[in-house]
């Protein structure tokens, strides 16, 4: 299955673990700070208790397109679909549905790690 594929079934509800996996990498070489830099932005728009959820333990709060659209220029936006091979208005709900599962992922001792590591 594709990345394409696996992002198309997080859309339907079904989260992909290859996208889970797959998103760190990418808003890395996206993002200025990469993903940690993401987190920062989002702790710094009133999103702290959502991001640190994500790095604790237990569930995971949710993140809506609009929180993101918050943080994330049309720029950076085009740059994710172009990486994930999606179209532009679909990055966001992506990121809504597979942000908080990747950094709960890349994250299990509540320290975020750098991807590939």
């Amino acid at each position: 299955m594709s990345l394409f594929d696996t992002l198309k079934s997080a859309l339907g509800g079904s989260l992909g673990q290859a996208a889970v996996e797959a998103l760190p990498g990418i808003v890395e070489r996206v993002l200025p700070g990469g993903l940690q830099g993401l987190l920062n932005q989002l702790q710094n728009l009133g999103y702290a208790a959502q991001v640190n959820s994500w790095l604790g333990r237990g569930p995971n709060a949710p993140i809506t397109t609009e929180d993101l659209r918050k943080v994330l220029d049309n720029e950076q936006v085009r740059q994710i679909a172009d990486k994930l091979g999606i179209p532009t208005d679909q990055v966001l709900a992506v990121l809504a549905k597979v942000l908080p599962a990747a950094v709960d992922q890349h994250s299990p001792d509540g320290t975020l790690r750098t991807p590939g590591t």
